[in-house]
């Protein structure tokens, strides 16, 4: 008796007083960071997730991390399962495809209960061309109206990323670099932090050897942080600040979770091979 009375309490909660069924809740936006010791990340992170909250009122919004900083991913996975949400999309502050896109993220998702899509990366869509532009607008660079054909001739940029050693995320970068180059009118070089080459320093030189001593960094990183400060650093012109809570950000992060929920079935889709939880990769 206590079963069955349990169970049609279960299914009257999900109709109104005229008989019809409650719209089914939003899965939950899980804003996944890396981590970082740098206290301004976590900061910024934690910005950026209420910019996103007042672009879409209602919706559940949540932070997880890959490492370092709290909570990390798992727990907030785990969190969620416990207040009765069924669905979640992992929405990547990341910006190309790389090991924690291919790897952290679908570990994370296949130990939860939650039915689990993983969303694009930011990649160089652009609304990330927008935000990239307006900081290096604000850091000093000449907007269209000051830009003259001498200045140009003379201008660079040097696109700024962590790096990594897979393959297709340089390869990201390079797309992103050729999308503002288009924007700026300039040459634009990719260069990263760590892990792939070239070094900022080294492409500075390069665009100075093609007679671009006008040399901006354009500093392609979500929060403040050591990458951030470094490439700074090698700026012999202006640096831009890192995208951080950019109202283009905060779009594109919707943008990605919105094409999560309504991917069609593709090849990219796969199982995650196990009891509980499911698993959707969604390709940007």
């Amino acid at each position: 008796m206590h079963r069955i009375t349990a169970e049609l309490g279960t299914r009257l909660s999900h109709v109104g007083l005229d008989g019809r069924p409650h719209p089914a809740p939003a899965p939950a936006l899980v804003l996944v960071g890396h981590g970082s010791r740098d206290p301004r990340t976590l900061a910024t992170v934690k910005a950026l997730r209420e910019r996103i909250r007042e672009q879409r009122p209602g919706l559940t919004v949540r932070l997880g991390h890959i490492e370092i900083d709290e909570p990390l991913l798992p727990e907030t996975l785990d969190a969620l399962a416990r207040e009765g949400t069924t669905e979640a999309v992992l929405v990547p502050l990341l910006l190309a495809r790389g090991f924690h896109v291919k790897h952290d993220l679908p570990s994370a998702a296949r130990g939860t209960s939650l039915h689990t899509r993983i969303a694009a990366p930011l990649g160089e869509h652009p609304l990330l061309i927008e935000a990239l532009y307006d900081r290096l607008v604000e850091a000093g660079w000449p907007g269209e109206q000051g830009m003259t054909e001498r200045i140009r001739r003379g201008s660079g940029v040097v696109l700024a990323a962590a790096g990594s050693r897979d393959p297709e995320s340089a390869a990201g970068t390079r797309r992103t670099a050729a999308r503002l180059a288009e924007r700026l009118g300039v040459p634009v070089v990719a260069a990263y932090a760590c892990a792939a080459a070239p070094a900022v320093p080294a492409a500075v030189r390069a665009l100075a050897a093609r007679g671009r001593h006008r040399v901006a960094i354009a500093s392609c990183f979500t929060a403040p942080g050591r990458f951030a400060a470094q490439a700074a650093q090698a700026a012999p012109w202006i640096a831009s600040a890192p995208l951080g809570t950019h109202p283009a950000v905060a779009r594109l992060l919707l943008h990605r979770y919105d094409q999560a929920l309504h991917a069609a079935h593709t090849s990219a889709d796969v199982s995650a091979h196990a009891p509980t939880g499911h698993l959707r990769l969604v390709p940007a």
